[in-house]
């Protein structure tokens, strides 16, 4: 199921950590902005849902 960041949890005022531990280098974000989940690259891991401290990853409903 596709992964989103949500922009009410996300404090978006820093790097997202999450980049750097993605196996599949399906997060990117430009600037401090809201971190974005490609889901084609996305395997569903769920690496980025567990560590997210804000737990702001989160499924498309």
């Amino acid at each position: 199921m596709p992964l989103v960041v949500d922009k009410n949890r996300c404090p978006q005022n820093h790097r997202c950590p999450l980049i750097a531990l993605c196996p599949r280098q399906a997060i990117s974000q430009v600037g401090f902005g809201l971190p974005q989940i490609d889901a084609e690259k996305c395997i569903g891991c769920g690496k980025c849902v567990r560590s997210c401290f804000k737990q702001a990853v989160c499924e498309v409903e």
